[in-house]
């Protein structure tokens, strides 16, 4: 069998599921082998990341529609997810959905993405409210967390709103117990286009913005770019942090930054999605294992 016609058998798998049993996404999370915790077995969280559709934001390298097919998606997911020292995937509903159903997230940990409203290249992207996950849902469904993008423009005045929502958010997961997981920039609007700022003065100063939204910091955590003087950025918090991928380049460069920071005593590992689940070789597999052995 092709790769192609595997594929469509597992869409239609699920396809079938969905229409003529939708309660079994319900069923397969209940009874999902739930993660004993967040860390593998060298005490490091690696988590793949594949909530970026739900924005709008489809593109890897020059193919802008690159994780638009849900069935090749699908397929890379569960690769990653079958590799050693992988402990869990952070998505949005539909994507879990899937997920649940393939019955691939036994023993894995699973962070709901909740805001993903402010689509890439709109001209609303920093009004990013919450219409995916809620903290009831992700209680109910079992999973162990969810992960909110606060991107914070000081010349937008949707700005207050964001961080008001993020820090409900940081309230309702840390009152079930569950993991905030925040990611913050800070953003400017530059030729009608919002842009993150990466210098280390800015990454910074999201930290201590972000690190202070909601009553309590205790279940928070932060997930951030890795950028240049990671050692002064990171010491802006003392918040247990991942490090995001984006999209790499230069993979030598990426790794290596990467095994730089994962030094430093805030960090816990990585959520890393595109670079891993669509490496410039093609291969998936290689890609995950080599991340994994940074940690």
């Amino acid at each position: 069998m092709s790769d192609r016609e595997s594929r469509a058998t597992t869409v239609r798998r699920i396809v079938a599921k969905r229409v003529h049993d939708p309660e079994a996404v319900a069923e397969a999370a209940a009874n999902r082998v739930r993660a004993k915790s967040p860390f593998n077995d060298k005490g490091r969280t690696m988590i793949i990341a594949a909530d970026h559709p739900a924005r709008g934001a489809t593109a890897v390298g020059g193919d802008p529609l690159a994780m638009a097919d849900r069935g090749e998606l699908l397929e890379r997911l569960c690769l990653a997810l079958e590799r050693p020292g992988v402990t869990g995937v952070l998505a949005t509903a539909d994507v879990v959905d899937d997920l649940l159903l393939l019955g691939v997230l036994d023993g894995k940990t699973v962070i709901g993405s909740m805001n993903r409203t402010g689509l890439a290249g709109s001209s609303f992207e920093i009004d990013d409210r919450f219409a995916c996950y809620d903290a009831e849902a992700l209680e109910r469904m079992r999973f162990d967390g969810g992960k909110m993008l606060t991107r914070i423009c000081l010349d937008d005045p949707a700005t207050p709103s964001v961080l008001e929502n993020t820090a409900l958010a940081v309230n309702a997961l840390a009152d079930r117990r569950l993991i905030a997981m925040v990611e913050p920039f800070l953003s400017t609007w530059t030729e009608g286009r919002l842009r993150n700022d990466l210098s280390p003065e800015a990454v910074i100063r999201s930290i201590t913005i972000a690190s202070g939204l909601g009553r309590t910091s205790a279940y928070t955590w932060l997930k951030l770019p890795v950028v240049e003087d990671m050692e002064r950025v990171l010491a802006a918090s003392t918040l247990p942090a991942v490090l995001l991928g984006g999209e790499v380049k230069d993979p030598d460069a990426a790794f290596a930054a990467w095994q730089r920071a994962l030094a430093l005593p805030t960090v816990q590992g990585l959520v890393v999605g595109r670079s891993l689940l669509y490496p410039h070789d093609g291969d998936v597999a290689k890609a995950v294992d080599t991340a994994v052995g940074l940690l």
